[in-house]
């Protein structure tokens, strides 16, 4: 079973604002490159770890995990709305396999995945969300109390044991994170009408979608015109450190984090590192890797400390 790995921040703001050319031009550069390998690959099944923002997991009912059965796009940012080519047999073997080795996931038969999931198949997919079979497995990483990172790895582990019984090329994703504060509503400090939004914000009006985007897109346009105040500043050396800690197989430390110190050093928008875990955690499931780093660079038009890795078993 050949099993890949590649891993990338994400940014609803990728069409909706411009940073320097030169540095615009290499992220899209380094996801086309990435692109290519997926093509040359050709993977038979895609396991994507991704977060949630508000748009297709609410807290009338927040799980930990969740893995889609059947997933569409939610629509957000552009992506979609459209269906996901997932395998529903091995999307259930995945979950029996998880039940049967003691670590409880929910699952959902319409599961909505927003950006998170939806950027990087875009991207990596040459614009087709639905090119290949692929398994989405949300992970909280938005709406506290989230799992900690201990029992993210946990589920990685698991997930990668189950890859290893199937007969596929295996490409894992991870998307979430680095560094980068969004103006998303915490439901402790919100008004009453957010409250109710966080709570059961699903399936908005177009007019209603436009509008939260925009407020993004607002922040996103004060911090590169020097506005710190809009959001946590981006922290380059907290996901440089992070990429060499996935570099290292550093599961000790990713276990070790906590939610308030990820929370102040990487933003709320840094809590999606979760997901990163869980994809490395799943490919070491194979043994040692190697992992090469393509891409770091934090782009304030984008809200992201941007990064992109890739990994695979040691020959």
């Amino acid at each position: 079973m050949p099993i890949k790995l590649i891993c990338v921040s994400h940014t609803p703001l990728l069409d909706f604002a411009s940073p320097p050319a030169d540095i615009e031009a290499a992220a899209r550069q380094t996801f086309q490159k990435l692109a290519e390998q997926v093509k040359a690959y050709d993977p038979t099944l895609i396991v994507v770890f991704g977060p949630d923002h508000f748009n297709g997991f609410f807290y009338d009912l927040m799980p930990s995990f969740c893995v889609g059965v059947r997933a569409t796009a939610a629509g957000d940012w552009n992506y979609g709305p459209a269906p996901l080519n997932v395998p529903e047999d091995k999307a259930l073997g995945l979950i029996e396999h998880c039940l049967e080795h003691d670590v409880d996931v929910s699952y959902s038969y319409r599961m909505q995945a927003d950006h998170g999931f939806t950027q990087p198949l875009d991207l990596l997919c040459e614009g087709q969300l639905d090119r290949y079979p692929v398994i989405p497995v949300f992970i909280n990483g938005a709406a506290a109390p989230m799992p900690r990172t201990k029992r993210v790895i946990e589920l990685g582990k698991v997930i990668g044991e189950y890859l290893k019984t199937l007969d596929e090329r295996v490409l894992i994703i991870g998307s979430g994170g680095l560094s980068h504060d969004p103006p998303t509503p915490q439901i402790s400090t919100a008004p009453p009408e957010v409250q109710e939004f966080l709570i059961a914000g699903r399936n908005p009006t177009a007019e209603a979608r436009e509008h939260r985007q925009s407020k993004v897109i607002a922040v996103g346009q004060r911090l590169a015109d020097g506005d710190l105040s809009a959001a946590l500043p981006l922290n380059p050396e907290w996901d440089k450190d992070l990429l060499q800690r996935f570099k290292n197989a550093d599961f000790d430390y990713l276990a070790s984090m906590s939610n308030e110190e990820i929370r102040r050093d990487g933003g709320r928008g840094g809590q999606e590192i979760r997901a990163w875990i869980a994809a490395f955690a799943a490919l070491s499931a194979s043994g040692e890797y190697d992992s090469e780093v393509h891409y770091y660079e934090p782009i304030q038009e984008w809200i992201a400390g941007m990064g992109m890795m890739t990994a695979e078993p040691k020959s």
